[in-house]
């Protein structure tokens, strides 16, 4: 055990962690499977604990094991943060940005900003993540994180506001010219909708009446599917109303290939935040994609600034 690199150890347990599997932590350390097993043995050896449950089918963290994963994750996610601002004050930021991405918007309005950082700054690598589901930053080791909606409480998180998401509603030209155009929020009953979901996992329009309440609108149609581009897509093809969010039919609107409904009712909007786990250091990479994101949406969204 004299020989045995606790920091060596740490490294491939959480890469063990992280991919589930000896064999895939092994190709990504170019290591073979028996090094990463006998590293795991003696590290285990040295804490005096089994960090893994083993089964010819199943790799599993023990208690121990998790409460040590958990451990190493904040140290190791520190240790990242005090090396990154250093580095920030004497060089250009390096090594990887782990960030988590809402799957459309990300795409379309952060991405672009992303690649232009990375353009600049050949020694940083990104790691993006596209997906709807809410992750856990410290647990799943994200650096940064864009989210749209209201945020859970965190102790464990610092979040920068980046604007607004505003909802519009909208229909293509060839839909109104045959049914006409709702003057009121009533007359939407009378008018085929296109929904996120349907029946009763439809999701509501919610709206924000004089008084500044809100309440929900229970929107009917014959079209109902649950990607907002696909709302947007039978939307341009004339199948009816939608709400859809402002940042997802600029273009739309601005060619009129989209009309706006009743731009004076009032509806719902969901604040954007960019999201970071919180330590004594802030990242120097973390601070640079939130000050470039800031710079880009703020004050005025990107997408506004297209359409006027």
């Amino acid at each position: 055990m004299a020989n045995f690199d606790p920091f060596r150890g740490v490294a491939v347990f959480m890469q063990v962690v992280e991919s589930g599997s000896f064999t895939v932590a092994a190709e990504r350390l170019d290591m073979t499977k028996s090094g990463v097993a006998k590293s795991i043995s003696r590290l285990e050896e040295m804490l005096g604990v089994r960090l893994f449950n083993r089964t010819t089918r199943r790799l599993s963290l023990t208690d121990e094991g998790a409460a040590y994963s958990e451990g190493c994750a904040k140290a190791l996610s520190e240790l990242d943060a005090v090396q990154s601002y250093l580095s920030s004050h004497s060089q250009q930021p390096v090594g990887k940005l782990r960030i988590n991405l809402p799957v459309v918007f990300g795409r379309r309005w952060v991405l672009p900003t992303l690649l232009d950082i990375a353009a600049t700054h050949p020694a940083l690598e990104l790691d993006v993540t596209l997906t709807d589901r809410p992750a856990d930053l410290v647990e799943e080791r994200y650096d940064i994180a864009i989210r749209i909606g209201p945020l859970r409480d965190s102790a464990t998180l610092i979040a920068k506001p980046l604007g607004v998401q505003k909802a519009v509603l909208c229909a293509h030209p060839s839909y109104l010219e045959k049914q006409g155009c709702p003057e009121t929020i009533s007359d939407l009953k009378g008018h085929q909708c296109v929904t996120f979901g349907s029946g009763a996992q439809a999701r509501t329009w919610n709206f924000i009446d004089s008084n500044g309440h809100g309440f929900p609108f229970y929107a009917n149609g014959r079209v109902a599917v649950n990607h907002s581009e696909a709302i947007l897509d039978a939307a341009l093809r004339g199948e009816g109303v939608a709400l859809l969010a402002d940042w997802l039919i600029a273009d739309a609107l601005q060619e009129r290939r989209l009309i706006e409904v009743l731009p004076d009712v009032q509806k719902e909007g969901f604040p954007i935040h960019a999201i970071w786990p919180k330590s004594a250091h802030l990242s120097g990479k973390v601070r640079l994609v939130v000050d470039s994101l800031a710079a880009r949406f703020l004050p005025n969204a990107p997408w506004e600034l297209a359409a006027s």
